[in-house]
């Protein structure tokens, strides 16, 4: 004869035992994608999250020497856009250390000084490029306006990543949401490689043809903005201007001499450059600094 079933008393114990084990087994619930938390995050992907960052690694807007045209053309492209008034994508490119990713940083932060709230900082990693549908998917319903920022970004030979930017950007059905304007920082004006332009040039049957997909892509922000190496003046101005702000009282006739002698063994001048002479300048004199360049 079978066992009767169990009573309910017997029974009720026993799924609540379950239930507490599934739960533990379960992967941990995530906060999802939050867009007010702050005015300032990193994208990341697995599952889709927004990471509020607190605290920028920047410099002020005033501090950034050399680049008079290139901060006035962005910062107003960026006011622009915080305002609800059209904007442009924008493709800082040129010498390394110039300040490029830096300008994007201070601008943002002006922005949002002038207009507290009206605008939001989301930094992609360059590999995490194809994800950017699922990115703009969160952002588009959201009353806030971003500035979506990609820093060292290119691409090499065989790399088709660029099709993802490129669709979201201008293409697709659904385009680039008026609440987003996509700002990125390298090295290359047509983020990819001369010998991979050429390559392609060489091999194709109709040379023109076989370069414009790839070198389309940068046709898809409308501000270019050069950085070009500096010469001696400004660096001695960016040299000047980090040791007022940080209260570092040399003579100019010294610190000039030391900056030239610094410049020197690291083979070239940068903003980069001067920032690590004044933090090693500080550091001689016994000295703190706030985040750098």
């Amino acid at each position: 004869m079978p066992n009767p079933l169990p009573e309910t008393e017997t029974l009720l114990p026993l799924l609540v035992r379950i239930a507490e084990a599934l739960e533990r087994l379960a992967p941990p619930a995530t906060g999802g994608v939050e867009t007010d938390a702050a005015d300032a995050f990193v994208w990341h992907t697995g599952p889709d999250r927004l990471d509020p960052v607190r605290t920028v690694n920047r410099v002020d807007l005033v501090l950034l020497q050399g680049i008079a045209r290139q901060r006035e053309i962005l910062l107003e492209n960026t006011r622009r856009f915080a305002a609800g008034l059209p904007a442009n994508n924008a493709l800082l490119w040129g010498a390394r250390g110039m300040g490029k990713s830096s300008l994007v940083k201070a601008v943002h932060a002006a922005v949002v000084t002038e207009r507290p709230g009206s605008l939001a900082l989301v930094e992609i990693a360059r590999d995490d490029i194809p994800t950017l549908p699922r990115l703009l998917g969160h952002l588009r319903e959201s009353a806030r306006r971003f500035v979506l920022f990609c820093d060292d970004l290119s691409f090499d030979g065989g790399d088709s990543t660029y099709k993802s930017l490129k669709a979201v950007l201008e293409g697709g059905i659904e385009g680039r949401p008026g609440n987003v304007v996509f700002y990125a920082t390298s090295n290359r004006r047509h983020l990819m490689p001369r010998d991979m332009i050429e390559n392609e040039r060489a091999t194709a049957i109709n040379p023109g043809e076989a370069v414009e997909e790839k070198v389309s892509l940068s046709d898809r922000f409308g501000l270019w903005l050069g950085f070009h190496v500096c010469d001696q003046d400004t660096f001695f101005a960016m040299i000047e201007g980090y040791a007022a702000a940080h209260g570092l009282d040399v003579p100019v006739e010294r610190l000039r001499a030391e900056a030239v002698e610094w410049s020197v063994t690291r083979g070239g001048r940068s903003g980069r450059v001067a920032w690590q002479f004044v933090q090693d300048l500080a550091g001689r004199l016994g000295r703190t600094l706030g985040p750098g360049a």
